[in-house]
């Protein structure tokens, strides 16, 4: 028996045309003798009558007097009816189909509810339900705790969800359908070469989600990694036979080993923050931060300053915090991470310098750089950012057939 995961985004389900044609997909998955795992985020985006932010803005949202528990007993709901419309569609279709929570699906958590991690995952109640169905569709998002408390696993949840039940079971592969055709070299919207990507390696694309790609949640990518299931990041609105783009092991042959850069990636609405270490060292900085709940990102440290970097709307309590420690630092607000991604960087000469190149070349100011061995970052201003991925993309990945 081969099964196949199906996971589909808010979009893939925010009304009966889109429920029909991701519908096409699952019919498709069986009629080629698969067994399907469908796996549904709630209706729509936010705005929509049953989606998260929606749900949580019946109860004031972050001003909301519940406990953590009782917000995921509200949040959960909107996978839950997502779940059952998608399940009456699916019966009306003529497929033959069980619901389930993710509780029913076998999925235990801690009690860390509204961000809960997966402790394990039983695959009998599924395989027992493959006995006499075709398809079972599960609430994406939540599992539920050892004493049987529902909790959700954080955003991004149901690609995780879909990640760790293709593990569990596993599958011949994950599908992620979304609203574009795959993984795309850059952000079209900002990019004018962009260009679709055939297949990606797991590491380069975890590399791009954490960074700024939003077609999937990069905790998704890392279980369907380590279980050695391969992924598919595809349109809903694709015909079934269009794969979109493949994530597999980078030692496949269907990934182009020539390529030094794979993509390049983005993060907006960041500050900049260099604070001298001559008042606080720079482990009591970096304490004081995380003391109040500030996750730096993007750090460079010398013996006598820090560089780091905070979202935009966490800036004036950084500055306060400091401030009220007698530290004057200079923050420089509404910057923009960009990242060049690709398992090729790594004991390639001379990237560094085509990187420097290119930006300087178009008059960008490099206010910070660090790098791993299959990415390297820097920091622009904001109003630089769409010049310096242009600048980028043309310079690694060129212009597109």
């Amino acid at each position: 028996m081969e099964i196949i995961v199906q996971k589909f985004g808010g979009t893939s389900v925010k009304d009966e045309a889109a429920r029909t044609q991701a519908l096409k997909h699952v019919q498709y998955a069986v009629d080629q003798g698969n067994k399907v795992i469908v796996v549904v985020s709630a209706i729509g985006r936010k705005g929509a009558p049953y989606a998260t932010d929606s749900l949580l803005g019946l109860v004031g949202a972050e001003h909301s007097r519940l406990t953590n528990r009782e917000l995921d007993m509200l949040v959960s709901v909107g996978e839950t009816i997502s779940t059952a419309v998608f399940t009456e569609l699916a019966r009306e279709q003529g497929l033959n189909v069980v619901a389930m929570t993710g509780h029913d699906a076998g999925i235990v958590t801690n009690d860390d509810f509204q961000n809960a991690k997966i402790l394990r995952v039983d695959p009998q109640p599924i395989t027992d339900a493959f006995v006499d169905a075709d398809v079972v569709i599960v609430t994406g998002f939540q599992g539920a705790t050892e004493s049987g408390h529902i909790t959700t696993i954080g955003r991004g949840g149901s690609d995780t969800s879909a990640a760790i039940l293709g593990a569990a079971h596993k599958a011949k592969r994950v599908d992620i359908f979304t609203d574009v055709n795959g993984m795309m070299t850059a952000d079209p919207r900002l990019v004018t070469h962009a260009r679709f990507i055939k297949a990606i390696s797991y590491e380069e694309l975890a590399n791009m989600a954490h960074e700024g790609a939003k077609v999937i949640h990069p905790r998704a990518v890392e279980i369907a990694e380590q279980a050695h299931v391969p992924m598919r990041i595809r349109s809903t609105y694709q015909e079934p036979d269009e794969l979109g783009t493949l994530v597999t092991d980078r030692t496949t042959t269907q990934i182009e080993h020539y390529r030094t850069v794979t993509g390049i990636a983005h993060q907006t609405n960041l500050t900049q923050f260099i604070v001298p270490t001559d008042t606080l060292s720079s482990s009591a900085i970096f304490q004081l931060m995380a003391q109040n709940g500030l996750s730096v990102d993007f750090i460079n440290i010398t013996p006598h300053q820090v560089v780091f970097n905070l979202v935009n709307g966490d800036a004036d309590v950084a500055t306060r915090l400091l401030t009220a420690a007698h530290v004057k630092c200079q923050a420089i607000a509404d910057c923009a991470k960009v990242s060049v991604v690709g398992a090729g960087i790594t004991g390639t000469p001379g990237v560094t310098a085509r990187i420097v190149t290119a930006l300087t070349t178009q008059h960008i100011d490099i206010l910070q750089s660090t790098d791993s061995y299959t990415t390297i970052w820097v920091l622009v201003k904001e109003t630089d950012l769409k010049a310096a991925m242009n600048a980028l993309h043309d310079e690694f990945l060129g212009i597109a057939d």
